[in-house]
């Protein structure tokens, strides 16, 4: 307990620096849906607002690693806080769809930069027996974070600018810790490797699943708020429609972990799916519009969709060679971006030709797509022994995790497959600059 007091004193500004930057997000992802909806923005718009963000999210986990490797981790986390707070100020005086997307676009792409820099950092000063407790904290901090921006809300007028100002504060907040900080940079950072192939060959329905999951849930991220607009939710009903549905995904992870690690985690899987249709259905074909009703559903829903991810990747690790999980989760988590810049666009679309419903229906196709595919996987393969299968490990919101997350995970100190010349060098940072705050980019 004492070292852990210990642990978590050094790393205190980081974790309230990444609360900053993960409270600035829950606001911007919230407010711009709404207040395109006031300003009469097309579904289509608010759709690729997600797209957007989507592009620029997986732009930054494959772009910044190398660019920090030139500028050093306190240049590049100063460049990309300053650009997020200048997006969100920018989407306040240039209120048009074309520039709000664009925009959106790059605070993706420097959220997921800031976010891989803290880790980085987090990672450097944790102790690595530690690792799994400081991994768990940081995870509730970000979820904490993330609610406690979209919850904020609830306390103000969309239609003002006051909610703008307040994510470019918080977002120039985050930079603090890392700005002041007396520590020397970290080791290299990890860049993820999309190897599409091996990931295929490894486990079919992993990928077919995250992509459809990737779909599904960046869709009801980025026009959830929008459905509960356009059915005539107030705003406090609606931030606290999308916090409880990923809240009930949290609380979900260890339940559904426990059960993978016992039985087929196909069935678990395949289960969650079904649960998540059944909610899809509910808004599709009832249309509730009481608010306790919708709530109600919508954790429902949240519970499944949010708790899927984590036993996507435990699947998949499952059947991937030892030594292979941070190539593994890198490439699906990559899978998902892209399954979240369709998402957003599909829902959008279906959304203007047939009313707020179009969001939940194109959910139900991704869900039962995914029901299909993996009944079809499960004739082809059987189970993995339960006594072949690696530990479940919960995940953080996926629309917030990066490449670097994956070695703050405690199952993410394998790095690198063994190669076919000799084993890796002990040292990760073998080969860095004597720079410490540059080095070369570790590939995942």
């Amino acid at each position: 307990m004492t070292q852990t007091k210990g642990q978590i004193s050094q790393i205190g500004a980081l974790l309230v620096g990444s609360a900053a930057l993960l409270f600035a997000g829950g606001i911007n992802a919230l407010i711009l849906p709404l207040r395109g909806s006031i300003e009469g923005f097309s579904e289509l718009s608010l759709g690729l607002l997600g797209t957007g963000w989507a592009v620029g999210y997986v732009g930054g986990c494959l772009i910044v690693p190398g660019l920090v490797g030139r500028v050093g981790h306190i240049r590049g986390f100063s460049a990309m806080a300053g650009l997020a707070a200048i997006s969100i100020l920018a989407s306040l005086l240039l209120i048009h769809a074309p520039a709000w997307i664009v925009l959106r676009a790059v605070a993706g792409f420097c959220f997921a930069g800031a976010a891989m820099i803290v880790e980085s950092w987090l990672n450097e000063r944790t102790a690595p027996h530690l690792r799994g407790r400081v991994f768990g904290i940081y995870t509730m901090v970000n979820l904490a974070a993330t609610t406690a921006g979209q919850m904020l809300l609830t306390l103000g007028d969309p239609a003002g600018y006051a909610f703008f100002v307040l994510a470019a504060m918080f977002y120039a907040m985050a930079l603090l810790p890392t700005a002041i900080t007396r520590q020397s940079a970290p080791q290299p950072m990890v860049a993820a490797k999309l190897d599409l192939p091996t990931l295929w060959r490894n486990s079919p329905l992993a990928v077919a699943a995250v992509l459809l999951v990737g779909v599904s849930n960046s869709a009801f991220g980025t026009l959830g708020a929008v459905y509960g607009n356009r059915i005539g939710l107030e705003t406090s009903t609606i931030a606290i429609f999308m916090s409880i549905a990923v809240v009930a995904g949290a609380a979900l992870q260890v339940p559904v972990g426990w059960l993978s690690d016992r039985i087929d985690r196909r069935k678990v899987l395949l289960a969650l799916t079904f649960v998540a249709a059944v909610a899809d259905a509910i808004f599709v074909f009832l249309a509730p519009t009481q608010p306790m009703v919708v709530l109600v559903v919508a954790s429902i829903f949240g519970a499944a969709v949010y708790a899927m991810y984590p036993v996507i990747v435990a699947h998949a690790n499952d059947h991937a060679p030892e030594n292979y999980f941070l190539l593994t989760s890198g490439g699906l988590l990559l899978l998902f971006g892209i399954g979240s810049i369709i998402g957003p666009l599909a829902a959008g679309v279906v959304m203007g030709a047939m009313g707020p419903s179009g969001l939940f229906l194109t959910s139900l196709v991704a869900h039962v797509a995914l029901i299909l595919f993996g009944l079809w996987r499960m004739r082809r393969r059987s189970a993995v022994p339960a006594d072949q299968k690696g530990a479940f490990k919960a995940s953080p919101l996926v629309a917030t995790s990066t490449p670097q997350t994956l070695v703050l995970n405690p199952k993410g100190d394998i790095t690198e497959p063994p190669s076919e010349t000799g084993p890796a060098p002990e040292n990760p940072a073998e080969g860095a600059s004597e720079n410490p705050d540059e080095g070369p980019v570790e590939k995942v």
